[in-house]
């Protein structure tokens, strides 16, 4: 039955398939745009009250009880190195919730994180100059190239810690 769909009818062109897209849950960090698969994401939330926790990374803001799930706070501008360790997370801030094979974590980021849909074929490869830089291109998925010339570094969330890390984090 599908083979009749895709002939073409009377002359007619058949349809093209419909683009392959991607939508993403964009924020920024350091005043640059980092967006995550929103398959990875599990919730957006304001950041509930976090509780310190001692001998953890300071980019480890501690945990929080989301829904009676405890999980960790992290700051990824420090731990990309992007701001100084150590700072408070304002008064006000947001919570992405992303899950992983192993563990659940939240970002805790600065502006109310938006949603965006874009064709897959806008998000390329992370330059070569970046794959061979260091840690912070483990966890690199791709550039997302905009119509408006600006870009979106898509976060690869299952690879964001280390395993060293993931032991470490609060459970």
């Amino acid at each position: 039955m599908a083979d009749s769909v895709l002939r073409p009818l009377g002359g007619k062109a058949a349809l093209a398939a419909p683009e392959a897209t991607v939508q993403l849950i964009v924020f920024q960090l350091a005043g640059e745009d980092y967006g995550v698969r929103i398959e990875q994401v599990r919730e957006v939330t304001a950041t509930p009250e976090v509780a310190r926790m001692p001998k953890t990374p300071a980019f480890i803001k501690g945990i929080v009880n989301l829904r009676g799930d405890i999980i960790a706070i992290i700051d990824l501008e420090e731990r990309f190195g992007l701001m100084p360790a150590g700072r408070p997370l304002p008064e006000r801030s947001y919570t992405i919730a992303v899950e992983a094979a192993d563990y659940t974590i939240g970002l805790a980021v600065r502006e109310v994180p938006q949603p965006l849909r874009l064709p897959a074929a806008a998000i390329e490869a992370a330059p070569e100059f970046l794959q061979d830089s260091g840690q912070r291109e483990r966890y690199l998925e791709g550039i997302a190239k905009l119509p408006d010339g600006s870009v979106i570094i898509v976060l690869d969330m299952r690879k964001l810690l280390t395993p060293t890390e993931i032991l470490r984090l609060p459970n």
